[in-house]
């Protein structure tokens, strides 16, 4: 960080003491609280991920997560050289509260650096606009990497509660019991109450081979101590999975396509599976973001470019009031295909660009419930100290100029899943999709039903491939 511009002539330590000292005056000024971190599921690079409550991690929360842009994070520093004088009031500040207040241990308890940044933050009222220390950004940016290690599922944020959102198949914490829905109450003996889901996500997480304890609460209310030993998480953002339909037979006239998020390899990912679809003869197609918090915009815009011939994707508007439209190459893998689009509450960011998108362009019907409402790009800045600070930097519209921001995706179907869906088994917005594309849906029907994973046809165990999903990282869900 270069020098104060001012004649003083003084080192570059100085100016980032005063920069901390005025921080902490606004967030004692603003009477801002002191823990408020970025969500896990918010990654490095251009982000459409969804922000704090899974909308979100969000779910750690947060549009489309980091891309190939020129926003190299690396390379962006900050420069305060020449604000000195502005908040040179703040040392005097600190040293007397340091000096007088009654409380002193409860000062010095203080994190003051990121009480300041946090309150500065905060005064934006742009929950997007988040700060996250070197090492949280480290474990953010596993995430879109495929791998992590930890406990295998996808959490949330809910009215101030650490919920699973999801257990990856075969991952340690389906194994050990955790359920869709369960709300974390204690990791290792603490309680999560007043816990980002960052905090969370950071504290499930850990090295292979190493336990950590968890008291959940099921959907029915039950307590129960679960021990989850942690392992290496692989993470496919793209996978094709055997469904039933309401009677609980196999469905094969119909694929289904979970992307649980957009990564690198998403395209190439669905290009693999939409190969098959074709060469099995089928001609409509499941597309599950149900869950999805987002991921990196180039590859949300390339993977819906295979299923529209040409046109916008979606349109970015930034702080002048500017435009940019983003469209992907004509032709594409499943431009053949009849398409249902399951969404959620969940359903953040890039999810909702993708979903908004094949609308739009008349290519899918979208069925669920309203999605987050994730519909801002944030962009990563490197600090000096290698923690990060994610701006909002523009909004993004859907491809017929509707607004994103905090109103979401609404469905063409709307239906609801009550939480006991979850321990019935019952996936009733999948067999509306079924029964929509073979032209069999009764809309009186689809009541009093619930939600769970798809129904998984069940076949030897040596044949079952290992579920994987994303927050968030964004961190909408974010993954321990």
């Amino acid at each position: 960080m270069p020098e104060r511009s001012g004649g003083s002539g003084g080192p570059s330590r100085w100016s980032v003491g005063l920069l901390i000292f005025v921080m902490i005056g606004a967030a004692f000024a603003l009477g801002i609280g002191v823990m408020r971190v970025i969500d896990a599921s918010d990654d490095y690079g251009r982000v459409l991920r969804s922000s704090r409550d899974g909308g979100s991690p969000a779910a750690i929360p947060a549009a489309v997560q980091p891309s190939d842009d020129d926003d190299d994070v690396e390379g962006e520093t900050v420069d305060v050289s020449g604000r000195a004088s502005r908040f040179a009031i703040l040392d005097e500040i600190i040293e007397v509260l340091d000096k007088d207040f009654v409380d002193p241990a409860k000062f010095e308890s203080i994190d003051a650096r990121e009480a300041a940044i946090n309150g500065i933050i905060d005064a934006l009222e742009d929950e997007h606009t988040v700060f996250i220390d070197a090492e949280r950004y480290r474990l953010a940016s596993e995430d879109i990497g495929g791998s992590f290690e930890g406990i295998g599922a996808t959490v949330n944020s809910v009215d101030g509660a650490i919920v699973i959102v999801r257990p990856f198949r075969n991952s340690p914490a389906m194994q050990s019991g955790i359920r869709p829905g369960d709300v974390i109450l204690e990791v290792d003996g603490e309680s999560t109450e007043g816990w980002s889901l960052e905090q969370a996500v950071a504290v499930i997480r850990g090295p292979k081979g190493t336990d950590v304890a968890l008291l959940v609460r099921h959907a029915d209310g039950e307590e129960e101590l679960i021990i989850v030993t942690r392992d290496r998480i692989v993470v496919p953002s793209v996978e094709s999975l055997p469904i039933t339909d309401r009677s609980g037979n196999p469905v094969a006239d119909i694929g289904y396509i979970l992307i649980s998020q957009f990564t690198e390899d998403t395209r190439s990912e669905l290009i693999d599976l939409l190969d098959g679809a074709r060469n099995a003869g089928l001609t409509q197609l499941i597309i599950d973001l149900r869950g999805n918090p987002g991921g990196l915009l180039n590859a949300t815009v390339e993977t819906t470019g295979e299923f529209i011939d040409e046109g916008v994707i979606l349109h970015q508007v930034n702080r002048d009031g500017e435009e940019e439209e983003f469209s992907d190459r004509p032709g594409g893998a499943g431009l053949d295909l009849q398409l249902a689009v399951l969404i959620n509450e969940h359903s953040a960011s890039g999810s909702e660009v993708m979903a908004a998108a094949l609308r739009d362009h008349g290519r899918a019907v979208l069925i669920g419930v309203t999605t987050t409402g994730k519909g801002t790009v944030n962009v990563p800045r490197r600090l000096s100290d290698g923690s990060v600070l994610y701006v909002s930097i523009a909004r993004y519209l859907t491809p017929d100029h509707a607004q994103v921001e905090g109103v979401g995706i609404v469905p063409d179907i709307e239906i609801a899943i009550p939480d006991t869906g979850f321990e019935a088994g019952q996936d009733i917005q999948l067999y509306v999709a079924i029964e929509y594309l073979r032209g069999e849906y009764n809309p009186s029907a689809s009541d009093d039903s619930a939600e769970t994973e798809p129904e998984i046809v069940e076949e030897d165990e040596d044949s079952e491939q290992e579920e994987s999903g994303s927050e968030d990282q964004t961190q909408s869900d974010s993954e321990e």
